[in-house]
Parts: structure tokens; C-alpha cells; sequence
């Protein structure tokens, strides 16, 4: 699915880890909210993006549920949208310019789903260290290139630091015993009687 939107990739992410209906993801999406916080979508465009998703096959209607107003539509991710929602979280990108949306963004759905970040970061890492390594060379005077060079340092303090935060969360969860990553949500989990 590389060739959908940010939106398409988002929203599809949210439906697959349990998001039921348009409405649901569009709450996530909001300014301040959980994925709202790094990145937000308004209702119109969060709709626009679950039809298409919908259309393409990624996303089924699966029934209604009385809503505030009108029913709400039902949404369940098939196999090919939780293959492409998985591909799309464990796939780095390919700029510096998009760690602050679609990287971050990646971070917090894996977090929300409690999967461990740890391969997306040392993936993120390999992808930048061309030009990690050129952080070692003379300094310029062109501002253009200050501006890029001190954001490629800025990030890979980011991913340092975040693959620090991964590891210690990772070493506390084996200390407890429990699976971070074994957390399973969203229509067919299982729930407490």
C-alpha cells in the first residue's frame, strides 16, 4: 500500500487495532487526542479516507451500532489491510523531514497497540546513517545546510534516545514477565465476563 496517503495508512492502522467506526477514528485523529497530539485529520478527511479504504478493499463494513445521530458504520480491516497496516509500521522513512509526522505517528500506534518499537528504530537508523556519517565532516557557512545538519543531528539524538526508552521497556516487561507485544485488541480480542 505504499502509494496511499499518510491519511489512508493512518486510518487504516487505527481500524485494524480496533477502531469501530468512522467516528472512533476520527475522535483519535482530533487535535489533542491520543494520535491527534503528533498528527490530525479532520472528520470530513477521516471519512473521505475509510470510503476509499473501504472501496480498495482494505476495510469491510461490518453491521451498525446506534451512534449520537445517525448509526454508525461498523469497520473491520481484512487480511489485506492488516498486511499493509503491518508492512506500512515496520517500514522507516525515507527523509529527515518526515520523522516529525509519519515516523512519529508510526511510534505512537505501535505504542498504543503495545508493540515494541525497537525493529522500525534500528531499521529508521540503518536508513539514515549515510547521512549520520556526514554529520562528522567540516562545518559550512551556508544557513541552508546548518539548518540541515542540525536536524539530522536532532534526529539521531530522537532515535538514540527512543531506542534507549525501547530497550529499558522491553527489559522491565522480561523482568515482569509480561508481553508487551502479546496485547491483543480490537474486534475478535477476547473480553473479560
Amino acid at each position: 500500500m505504499p502509494d496511499r496517503s499518510l491519511a489512508d495508512q493512518v486510518c487504516l492502522t487505527l481500524v485494524v487495532q480496533g477502531a469501530s467506526h468512522g467516528w472512533a477514528v476520527g475522535s483519535l485523529l482530533a487535535r489533542g487526542a491520543e494520535v491527534g497530539r503528533v498528527w490530525s485529520l479532520s472528520r470530513p478527511l477521516t471519512y473521505r479516507a475509510l470510503e476509499g479504504l473501504a472501496v480498495d478493499g482494505f476495510v469491510v463494513h461490518a453491521g451498525t451500532v446506534p451512534g449520537g445521530g445517525r448509526p454508525r458504520t461498523l469497520l473491520r480491516g481484512t487480511a489485506k489491510g492488516r498486511r499493509a497496516s503491518a508492512a506500512w509500521l515496520r517500514t522507516p522513512v525515507e527523509h529527515v523531514r518526515d520523522v516529525r509526522t509519519e515516523l512519529l505517528v508510526k511510534l505512537v500506534l505501535l505504542e498504543r497497540a503495545g508493540d515494541d518499537p525497537s525493529a522500525l528504530l534500528a531499521a529508521q537508523r540503518e536508513v539514515f546513517e549515510p547521512l549520520f556519517a556526514a554529520l562528522d565532516t567540516p562545518e559550512v557557512d551556508d544557513v541552508v545546510e546548518l539548518w540541515r545538519r542540525e536536524t539530522a543531528r536532532s534526529v539521531r539524538r530522537f532515535l538514540d534516545a527512543a531506542s534507549a526508552s525501547a530497550s529499558a521497556s522491553a527489559s522491565a516487561a522480561n523482568t515482569s514477565g509480561a508481553n508487551p507485544s502479546a496485547a491483543v485488541t480490537g474486534p475478535g480480542a477476547p473480553t473479560a465476563t
